[in-house]
């Protein structure tokens, strides 16, 4: 998938692992790692079922690490900041404004690079 959220309320580990493009394992270690956001509920089976903003945390979640090179521990504070920021009615950039950063980083990059190939 191109990482955009179906428009549905409920979501099972396997379709999250679709959306964010990462295996099931590393899901359950997010869980297991940033209790505090992400809080799956649990059928009667025992499966996992994601909230909208559960994937939506996921996806920061992955940016952080990812995109934006974060540790475990780094992201967490960073997810900390960004939750205090909520309360104190501060605006924090928007997920697209997030996306554009990071195209615009690797842009600048690829010039650098060729910049520094002459």
């Amino acid at each position: 998938m191109d990482g955009t959220i179906p428009d549905k309320s409920y979501f099972r580990i396997g379709e999250v692992s679709k959306i964010l493009q990462v295996e099931p394992y590393v899901l359950r270690y997010w869980e297991s790692e940033f209790k505090s956001t992400i809080r799956p509920m649990r059928t009667k089976s025992d499966q996992r079922l994601y909230k909208r903003k559960d994937v939506e945390a996921l996806m920061t979640i992955k940016r952080l690490l990812y995109d934006e090179e974060f540790t475990i521990k780094g992201a967490k504070r960073h997810l900390a900041k960004m939750k205090d920021g909520m309360k104190d009615g501060v605006d924090l950039p928007d997920s697209n404004t997030g996306k554009l950063l990071v195209e615009i980083k690797e842009g600048l990059l690829q010039i650098k690079n060729l910049v520094s190939r002459r």
